[in-house]
């Protein structure tokens, strides 16, 4: 039981360590102005994220006072991304009937909401069709919502891609018709009906400094390599193809998460950010987990087809948003740079509520070094070499002596 008491005083111990680390314990600092309310908010500049961790964890918000004790301002890290909300809406399958144009498949939504998606699911693979839509209050007078959308579905030993999701316009109509222009007859498993709700991010354009491009022969797929231009936190990445031909072909995005330098120059590590399939049916256009990138990788795989011709890639990132509060009058600094420090633990994530909806915004001062007190140099025992050849003489005369007197005892 002491021994349980001991390690938890010590996790304690270490704990209120790391969580009252001060300034001198980050390599860099910022000052912040424009600090006149409790609230107030500050964008991550770009040329922040090459020195700080890869999950933002490291960022404190430090304050000097008059008496020079030093504050910590909580703060709430908002990321400025797509906020998507999906509102499945009740729906009655009422028919299925075919004329020479296709098969028909008739829904009535009792709702008075409006939907924009219809989410299709087939027992058939490997279909290549075509649909309208089409909506009407009294199953008399029609109206096309969408017309020759393409719904795609491939599988097979290397790939599985489906594309049966159609998209509209708020649509408010008490039946929705269907028309798949096929000769085979669709088995129209399930359908989904809902709406979808997006409330836009603010993003931000980032510039692709250089790509390369090679071609693996053996492996029949395609590599780019890309630097951008700054370490930048990245969403979504566009990949444009130039051409009017159909295709589709799996690939995988990947970053560098560290690098050694050797002998035959830098060596990378590479981590997955996604997977997917390139397609003529879709924008290519891919979103991912927020992440802080500096260098990126597209593996195609061309299967036996000839290569793609990629006319460029671009690169999208949302906005980071610190929301602060300060509670005390003070020289505030952003402060980061510390690869062991931990995400902080404040009160006011738990009462977002709270925060004002207008925050004035700050301004951020130039890059600083903090500088760290001098580490004390441990001075040798003896500075000069023949005190030290002195005393091992010594030493062995002493061995000497006492070997020789052992031997005439004996």
């Amino acid at each position: 039981m002491i021994l349980k008491t001991k390690l938890f005083t010590i996790l304690f111990l270490l704990v209120i360590t790391y969580t009252n680390a001060q300034m001198k314990d980050y390599n860099y600092k910022r000052e912040l102005t424009g600090v006149t309310d409790s609230w107030h908010k500050l964008i991550l500049p770009d040329d922040l994220y090459r020195n700080v961790s890869q999950n933002v964890s490291d960022i404190r918000v430090f304050g000097i006072t008059e008496k020079q004790d030093t504050v910590e301002a909580a703060y709430i890290l908002r990321l400025k991304s797509d906020k998507i909300t999906n509102t499945s809406v009740n729906f009655k399958r009422l028919n299925t009937s075919k004329t020479t144009k296709g098969y028909y498949f008739t829904l009535e939504v009792p709702t008075q909401e409006p939907i924009n998606k219809l989410h299709l699911e087939f027992k058939q693979f490997n279909f290549d069709w075509h649909v309208t839509l089409k909506g009407s209050q009294n199953q008399q007078d029609w109206f096309t919502i969408v017309d020759d959308y393409r719904i795609l579905s491939i599988k097979n030993a290397e790939t599985f891609y489906q594309y049966t999701d159609i998209t509209f316009p708020n649509s408010k109509y008490k039946f929705f018709r269907l028309l798949v222009k096929s000769d085979e007859e669709p088995d129209l498993k399930d359908v989904k009906v809902s709406l979808n709700t997006v409330v836009s991010g603010v993003y931000k354009d980032y510039a692709v400094k250089n790509i390369t491009t090679s071609q693996n022969s053996h492996n029949k797929s395609t590599e780019l390599n890309m630097t951008l231009s700054n370490t930048v936190p990245g969403s979504s990445i566009n990949i444009h193809v130039h051409g009017n031909f159909d295709y589709y072909r799996p690939f995988i995005l990947q970053y560098v998460s560290d690098s050694i330098q050797t002998e035959k120059g830098w060596k990378y590590n590479y981590r997955s950010l996604l997977q997917g399939t390139l397609n003529s049916v879709e924008t290519n256009s891919y979103t991912f987990k927020s992440t802080i990138l500096k260098k990126i990788k597209i593996s195609i795989n061309n299967q036996d087809n000839e290569p793609l011709p990629i006319d460029s890639v671009t690169v999208k990132g949302c906005v980071y948003e610190l929301a602060i509060r300060f509670t005390e009058p003070a020289t505030y600094y952003l402060t980061y740079g510390n690869p062991s420090a931990f995400k902080p633990n404040y009160d006011i994530e738990r009462f977002t509520s709270k925060i004002p909806d207008t925050l004035s915004a700050l301004n951020l001062g130039d890059e600083q070094l903090i500088e760290k007190p001098p580490v004390p140099i441990k001075e040798p025992l003896f500075k000069n070499k023949l005190w030290l050849w002195g005393l091992i003489i010594v030493i062995i005369l002493i061995l000497g002596l006492f070997t020789l007197k052992m031997m005439k005892s004996k």
